[in-house]
């Protein structure tokens, strides 16, 4: 049985549903008419109280330090791969779970990692990207030359959708979290997937940034 995951997933899955199920430039519900709240609740999901509901559950968990089962977080993943705009949600939650990793780490080290010549940032910035691989991705990360490798036996997503639809997420995840990280870390490549009878699911992204982790 695969092993309860940080509740950042889930949490960045229903965010993801929730922002592209809020109409854009909406205002608080207290400036817009009952009986149009209404409809759009009885046609968004992200928009229901049930969704609101968990969202408060999953953030709390995520100050607790409490995990989520694993049914319970791949299930979003299933919800999410049978919506046309699949591919857009995925991609948006994996952004928002880079974020919110991404602003976990000290201050102090983020500024440290951009400012400071790559003899000292680069290892600091590997530990991170390695730490939040482990405890929030619910993987590995190995630095090979040039090359980052994240492997994830146990995805949340892997059967979300079909053809491997839902393994974006953690690839819009890592490429984000280096973009935010060290301002580079080029595309990600997905080599391995559990779906296609794979052991684990496997992403590779170049290990190269414009700033001063080049020098």
């Amino acid at each position: 049985m695969p092993p309860p995951v940080n509740a950042r997933i889930p949490l960045s899955l229903l965010e993801a549903i929730r922002r592209m199920d809020t109409p854009e430039g909406d205002t608080p519900e207290g400036d817009i008419e009952t009986e149009f709240v209404q409809e759009l609740r009885n046609k968004r999901l992200g928009l229901s109280d049930t969704v609101y509901l968990q969202i408060r559950r999953y953030s709390d968990a995520v100050k607790r330090g409490q995990k989520i089962p694993y049914a319970e977080a791949s299930g979003l993943g299933t919800l999410i791969g049978r919506r046309p705009d699949a591919d857009a949600l995925f991609r948006s939650a994996g952004r928002i779970l880079a974020s919110e990793v991404y602003g976990a780490v000290p201050s102090t080290h983020r500024t440290t990692i951009k400012t400071v010549p790559g003899l000292l940032a680069r290892p600091l910035a590997l530990k991170h990207v390695k730490g939040i691989s482990e405890s929030d991705f619910g993987g590995s990360l190995e630095r090979t030359g040039a090359f980052l490798t994240l492997k994830v036996p146990h995805s949340v997503t892997v059967n979300g959708a079909p053809k491997s639809a839902g393994c974006v997420f953690y690839e819009s995840a890592l490429q984000e979290l280096l973009r935010l990280l060290i301002d580079g870390g080029g595309p990600v490549e997905h080599l391995l997937c559990t779906q296609r009878g794979d052991r684990e699911c496997e992403w590779r992204a170049e290990w190269r940034a414009s700033g001063p982790l080049t020098h």
